[in-house]
């Protein structure tokens, strides 16, 4: 049967698929209070086209990685291979609960999603209980966490979305890897255009939203030069250096829409998660990936506006 979900979910369009046995959860585990008969949990990985992130990474082209790379995988491919899993589980007897993301419901009150419009994330109530991706992906064996949160897959990198269907069959468990991807060069920390993550990793979703969105002019193309015409502090946002909260940054985020959004809420990428691509290259160029391609993935120096075109 594990055989038979495994050659099914790649066969579906799942690229990664481990488990975990219950028992790897803490007592406190929402996945346990999600099912609390739950034997195991599958956890499916899904390559994001690393084809996606080159039009960002030439700034040619943003469109595809946001339709492509986070909607459509989201709302389409990953939910399909859930639902086809789960049925399988429930024609031979089984419980099924899939796990996705709740995109624009938060766990905490004052939060965002960066990937979303944060008009459209839900203030009135936090989200029911989720089980905690990060974790479940390490202990399904899918891969490690990176300096700043990501994933990292020996295959993908960190070019990859992940969710779950917790089950009450007991399959035989997938080996948690050892950490051997991230060597903590803070490379992720750098390359963030907003400065959103911090020295130790930690992630400010709201300054990380800011310059998803495409706050820094040095890296939008699409930004006019009298942009933020109305705000006192407006070559610190646009060079990259404001900082911003829950308060304050929902002001910024109304005057940034400088290419339209995609469907489901979903917000075009400008940054297209510039710490996760140089994530990437660097794990590249030391070849700790097994996912080889013909030619590197970055090729030439990084492209730059100068904030002289703004002032």
């Amino acid at each position: 049967m594990r055989e038979k979900i495994i050659e099914s979910c790649k066969k579906w369009g799942a690229d990664l698929v481990g488990f975990a046995p219950i028992d790897r959860f803490c007592a406190d585990s929402a996945v346990r209070k999600l099912m609390p008969e739950a034997k195991t949990v599958i956890g499916l990985g899904f390559r994001v086209l690393r084809g996606t992130y080159r039009g960002i990474e030439e700034g040619s082209t943003y469109y595809q990685y946001t339709t492509m790379g986070v909607e459509n995988m989201e709302e389409t491919v990953m939910p399909m291979v859930q639902v086809r899993l789960s049925m399988y589980l429930e024609e031979e007897g089984y419980l099924a609960l899939p796990q996705r993301r709740h995109q624009q419901i938060m766990a905490e009150s004052d939060s965002t999603n960066p990937e979303v419009a944060y008009d459209s994330v839900y203030r009135g109530c936090t989200q029911e209980t989720q089980m905690n991706f990060s974790e479940a992906a390490v202990l399904c064996g899918l891969g490690e966490i990176g300096m700043n949160g990501a994933i990292l897959t020996d295959e993908f990198g960190p070019f990859v979305r992940c969710c779950f269907v917790i089950t009450d069959a007991e399959l035989e468990p997938t080996p948690v890897k050892e950490k051997h991807l991230c060597d903590r060069c803070g490379k992720c920390i750098k390359a963030c255009p907003g400065g959103a993550i911090s020295e130790n990793g930690e992630l400010d979703p709201w300054q990380c939203a800011v310059y998803y969105n495409g706050a820094n002019g040095t890296k939008n193309p699409f930004m006019p030069p009298d942009a933020f015409a109305d705000f006192e502090n407006r070559m610190d946002i646009i060079g990259g250096r404001a900082r911003v909260d829950k308060d304050t940054a929902p002001e910024i985020l109304q005057n940034i829409y400088f290419y339209p959004p995609a469907q489901h809420a979903y917000q075009c990428s400008i940054c297209g998660r510039a710490c996760d691509m140089s994530c990437y290259v660097h794990l590249e160029e030391k070849g700790a990936l097994t996912k080889a391609f013909k030619l590197p993935f970055r090729r030439r120096s990084e492209w730059k506006f100068s904030e002289k075109d703004f002032e």
